[in-house]
This record gives C-alpha cells, sequence and structure tokens, in this order.
C-alpha cells in the first residue's frame, strides 16, 4: 500500500490553517471540490474521521490532532532535507523544554553557542515539570527536552548530560536539619506534582513517616526561594540554581543524604533526532 503522500497532508494542513475548506482553497488554488474530495479520501484510506463540524466551523478530531503532529514533523523534516542538501547546514525551528532550573542555569551559554554555530535553526524553549515534558515529547509537541531523575520514559532515547547537586534550603532562623525528622511540622514549597525533585524530597520524607504540615506550590524557583527566605518553609533546589539567581546568602543550605542530593539532567527524544537535534547532542557530548 502507498504511503500517505506529502500534497494530501499539505490540503489537509491548510484546512486546519485556514479554519476551513474555502479558504483553503484559495490559499492553494484549488477548487473547494477537490480539497473536500481530497479530505475525503484521507479519512477513507485511515478509517477516522479528521475533523468535526461545529457550527459554521471545523474543527479537528482527537485523531486530526495526531495526524497535525505527524504531518508538521514531516514537513520539518523535508524542509530540513532540501535546506542542508543546498547549504550542508541545519536550519528550521527546534522546539526544545526543559526544567526551570536546568534553563536559569545551564542552558544560555550551551543555546548562545548553539546559535553562533547554526544561526538558520530557531531554538524555541518551553519550560515545565519532568512529567509534563516527558509528555510533550511523547506526543511530538516537543522535538526534545532536558528532564531529571527520577523519571520513566518509554518510548524515548535518553542521553545524561548535567551533573546536579541537590541542596535543601529553608530561612536562616531553622536550626541545622541533619534527618527527616527535623522537618516535620513545617511547610513544603515546591512546584506542582510532576516535579522530579518535588517526588525526591517527598520520597525522602515518606520513608521517615514525616507529612509536611502544608504544601505551597509555586511555578518559579524566584517564588519559592523568595517564601523560603521569608521563613515559610522549605525547598530543594539544585545547587548551581542558587548560585545562578545569587540567592545563596538569602537562605540556609542544608545537606541531604548522598541518594537524595546527587541528580543528574538527561537529553530526552522521540524516534530520530532531527539534524539541528543532533547538532545540539554534539554540541553537548563535546
Amino acid at each position: 500500500m502507498r504511503s500517505i503522500d506529502l500534497d494530501s497532508l499539505e490540503i489537509f494542513r491548510t484546512v486546519v490553517q485556514e479554519g476551513g475548506v474555502v479558504r483553503a482553497a484559495g490559499k492553494l488554488g484549488r477548487v473547494q471540490s477537490n480539497v473536500t474530495t481530497r479530505i475525503k479520501q484521507l479519512e477513507q484510506r485511515l478509517g477516522r474521521p479528521l475533523f468535526r463540524r461545529q457550527g459554521r466551523s471545523l474543527v479537528l478530531s482527537p485523531e486530526g490532532e495526531l495526524l497535525l503532529s505527524y504531518a508538521q514533523r514531516l514537513f520539518r523534516l523535508a524542509d530540513e532535507a532540501e535546506s542542508e542538501l543546498r547549504t550542508g547546514r541545519p536550519r528550521g525551528v527546534l522546539r526544545v523544554g526543559s526544567l526551570e532550573s536546568t534553563a536559569g542555569s545551564r542552558l544560555a551559554p550551551l543555546l548562545s553557542r548553539f546559535h553562533q554555530l547554526y544561526p538558520g535553526v530557531v531554538v524555541e524553549l518551553a519550560t515545565g515539570t519532568t512529567g509534563a515534558l516527558l509528555q510533550r515529547v511523547a506526543n511530538f509537541e516537543l522535538e526534545a527536552a532536558f528532564v531529571s531523575e527520577p523519571f520513566t520514559a518509554p518510548g524515548l532515547q535518553a542521553l545524561p548530560v548535567f551533573e546536579e547537586e541537590l541542596v535543601l534550603v529553608t530561612g536562616k532562623d531553622v536550626a541545622a536539619v541533619r534527618q527527616a525528622r527535623d522537618l516535620a511540622g513545617l511547610t513544603l514549597i515546591a512546584f506542582a506534582s510532576g516535579c522530579s525533585y518535588r517526588k525526591r524530597l517527598e520520597d525522602w520524607l515518606g520513608a521517615s513517616a514525616v507529612m509536611p504540615a502544608r504544601t505551597l506550590e509555586f511555578a518559579s524557583y524566584q517564588a519559592m526561594i523568595a517564601c523560603v527566605a521569608a521563613g515559610t518553609g522549605f525547598a530543594i533546589v539544585p545547587r548551581s540554581l542558587l548560585l545562578a539567581l545569587r540567592a545563596a546568602s538569602d537562605v540556609r543550605q542544608h545537606e541531604l543524604p548522598a541518594r537524595v542530593r546527587r541528580n543528574r539532567t538527561h537529553l530526552v527524544w522521540h524516534g530520530d533526532p532531527s539534524t539541528a537535534l543532533q547538532r545540539l547532542q554534539d554540541l553537548l557530548a563535546a
């Protein structure tokens, strides 16, 4: 059986982008009936509806959303192939995800160097928790992401890239924390569920049957550290981030057990890497 051709996918993508068949036909220079027929043929071939009618508009079905993600990847690869064959250099958009801590403390020099070497590639960076980033890579919304241990990523490839030292931080008036029980009754300050650092800390507390008095969730390390410095509670952060934010003197740092303290950041991706991603991996290896 022949594979789906790029021409059919281009018609499908244009209908999505233009919000309907009429405008897509005008954009493509085709008659409306031809566009409608090609969409129906695509749906018949796949055995799934790609659109649903909502009033006068067409909206993507879940199957259509999935096909669109694959279509975008195919067009990107086609553009990359043509560009690299013509110029020998990668071009296009590289969508990368990252933990906020990694973005704040590790990626600036790396992405600056990458831009110097490959100015034709536009890097789009999105931040999130390890859990959220893994899901976006699996769904092809991101080409790759920097995530932290512990994680499971069936179907994804992973490359360890950074060694991190995690540190427990509290307000300056808190006595030295030598064991998990010293934190009983205090407030945990963390990212939302899905954060691998939070899971590591909660596992350590749980092993000693310690429950925080409450948990406050924040969306940025700056807010978390400010809250800790104000004496509200405790948090776990990479030491490199404290240094990058120049916040080490604002809080009291407590050393964690080695099994909790030692951590690695990995780059994960799905399938064969694009030329741009391969170049980024080469920089990380170097």
